[in-house]
């Protein structure tokens, strides 16, 4: 949450280069934006609450400029988004201006310390404040060691830019446990919270890890570990083409997104199938042995991710016969959860730099775990603190509700499922076929759903005023149902709510009255008549109830009164499919409501703080 970007150079357009990669990183948070430049010895900030557009509107003065700055997206967690908490924050007399993405634990403690040993009279509500006004007390001509002095009395997890008036050629960072790269230019370098804020300029870039600070200036990158010893450090080439993060003709970039989950699936199946089709876990090695020996696996993820995970237990548990345990990042780490050498632990993580999923993944290292991620960002901080890494090929995801990544992550889990029950002895030659031949017909099958699109702009259409919507469904169809709520509720702000379909009948449907509108998914064959009996019972009620069915099971029809055919499949991969309607129907409800789509408000797309 929240986007760094930092430039210094031979040229004099800094604020070209940071208001660029600002745009880029507007997923990360769009409360307020704000830019501070070295200027004829001192610095300059300029900072709007709202979106990046505003903040360009007051500094379109030509002559603003500087070969040094930095700048900040911010999404609020310390003081409501305003034009005084926007960053960049300075000290007291503006010789000091940082950026700041994460949480300072201790921020009350050091801002009461400020004031009364110092006199400190503070301009903001924010925790960002206090790094400026410490690092200002410590600083006496280097920057570095001024930063590594405040750095020592800081708690929590964050990465700060920091920029000095008596040192213009100079931008110092810092990073613990929030996101942080640099780009390295000719004549020029560069630091960002996330890649795309720099493809426009640079391609090489390194890697920072936790606890480590970075010295910029136009000719060299320095990096030093948590004991202020210089570190190497291979360069990163990023293969992926900026393009990749344009909207590309679409009205959005979820819209495009969701076209865009034919092409993802395609992908992360095919470049892991062999020839004979044996599935190639991109390198890593799980024996037969090593499978036997996991007495339990937990998934572990937070929102999409963890309805992800719901989906993947199902797999693994019907194909691999491994008890699984799926839980919320946030939760896992507090309940002291019995894993040791025995256990493989499933982060799930779309940006790879998820703080509670990255905490728990720590959790459960320290105890032993064998630790597998699946994630999108290649070299993320999941990815590199993980045993053995499974990348889903999504491609860039920039609108902050997920659904491509989605859809690849369950990819991801039903391709490991396989593998472990084959590997296993537990599936036979003919199920795993079978199974294989589904997923190879999927792309396919997605690409005619999205022709459905119309029909489901109808459906939206005539329900988008509705303040209260449910989603029911059964085994895997239950899963589903809670990512459809939680993409309807982001990004159109409706009041949504998913209960396996057997639970309605004990309270919740105390709730369903006339006029209700409630999506049940029954894609399930073996589970069909079961939903059938559960929408009667709603629809006894006067409920509104739009089915999702699989081409062929018209009997829904007469319990429904609208009804969405996806193609015919396995029970086991319909959530590939079923998933797609939802993702649709909550788009549009959004559009008619006039709400921001990409970005809705209060959300971010990479959840950096607890």
């Amino acid at each position: 949450m929240c986007g760094i970007v930092g430039y210094v150079g031979t040229e004099n357009n800094a604020k070209e280069v940071i208001i660029e990669g600002l745009k880029r990183l507007e997923y990360r948070g769009y409360d307020s934006a704000g830019i501070a430049l070295c200027r004829d010895g001192k610095v300059e900030t300029r900072k709007h609450v709202g979106e990046i557009a505003n903040l360009e509107k007051i500094i379109g003065d030509p002559d603003y400029d500087s070969s040094v700055g930095i700048g900040h997206t911010r999404w609020a967690t310390h003081g409501a988004p305003s034009d005084v908490n926007a960053h960049p924050h300075s000290n007291s007399d503006n010789t000091i201006t940082v950026v700041h993405n994460g949480i300072i634990e201790n921020f009350v403690e050091l801002r009461e310390w400020l004031i009364d040993e110092y006199g400190v009279k503070f301009k903001s509500d924010t925790d960002t404040e206090v790094i400026a006004h410490l690092i200002g007390i410590y600083y006496d001509g280097d920057l570095h060691q001024a930063v590594n002095r405040a750095v020592e009395q800081m708690r929590g997890a964050y990465a700060i830019g920091v920029i000095a008036a008596a040192e213009p050629d100079k931008i110092v960072a810092v990073r613990k446990d929030a996101p942080m790269v640099a780009g390295i230019g000719e004549g020029c370098n560069f630091i960002a919270s996330d890649i795309p804020a720099l493809l426009k300029y640079v391609r090489k870039i390194y890697l920072i890890e936790n606890n480590e600070t970075i010295v910029l200036t136009k000719d060299e990158i320095k990096i030093y570990d948590e004991n202020q010893k210089v570190v190497k450090r291979d360069v990163f080439h990023v293969t992926w083409d900026a393009d990749a993060a344009e909207m590309d003709g679409y009205e959005h970039f979820m819209m495009k997104e969701i076209h865009e989950q034919p092409k993802g699936l395609y992908e992360t199946l095919t470049r892991r199938l062999n020839e004979d089709d044996t599935i190639n876990l991109d390198g890593i090695s799980m024996t037969k042995e090593d499978i036997e020996n996991f007495n339990k696996v937990y998934i572990v993820a937070c929102g999409t991710a963890y309805h992800a995970g719901l989906v993947g237990k199902a797999a693994i548990e019907k194909m691999a016969r491994i008890p699984v345990e799926v839980d919320i990042a946030s939760e896992f780490r507090y309940r002291d959860p019995f894993v040791d050498d025995k256990t493989l632990f499933i982060a799930i993580s779309q940006s790879g730099e998820t703080l509670d999923t990255l905490a728990a993944l720590r959790e459960a290292k320290r105890k032993g775990a064998r630790i597998l991620s699946v994630v999108n960002v290649v070299g993320s901080s999941v990815a590199r603190e993980s045993d053995d890494v499974f990348y889903t090929w999504a491609g860039p995801e920039i609108a902050v509700a997920s659904t491509k990544a989605y859809t690849t992550q369950l990819m991801c889990m039903y391709l490991l499922a396989l593998y472990m029950g084959h590997t296993k002895g537990v599936i036979d030659k003919d199920y795993y076929a079978r199974f294989i031949e589904e997923l190879k017909q999927i792309p396919d099958k997605l690409e005619d759903l999205l022709k459905k699109e119309k029909e489901i702009e109808a459906v939206a259409k005539k329900y988008c005023r509705k303040e209260q919507v449910f989603f029911i469904g059964r085994g895997v169809d239950s899963g589903v149902s809670y990512e459809g709520s939680l993409k309807l509720k982001e990004i159109s702000y409706i009041n949504s709510f998913a209960i396996a379909a057997g639970e309605l009948k004990h309270g919740t449907i105390a709730l369903i009255e006339e006029d209700t509108l409630v999506f049940a998914l029954a894609t399930q064959d073996f589970l069909f008549e079961k939903m059938l009996s559960n929408i009667q019972e709603i629809k006894a009620r006067g409920a509104n109830v739009v089915g999702v069915a699989k081409e062929g099971n018209r009997e829904i029809e007469k319990q429904s009164t609208e009804v969405i055919y996806i193609p015919d499949c396995m029970d086991e991969v319909t959530p590939l499919l079923s998933v797609v309607p939802l993702q649709l129907f909550a788009y549009f409800v959004a559009k008619f409501r006039g709400c921001n789509i990409d970005k809705p408000k209060n959300l971010a797309k990479s959840v950096t703080v607890e």
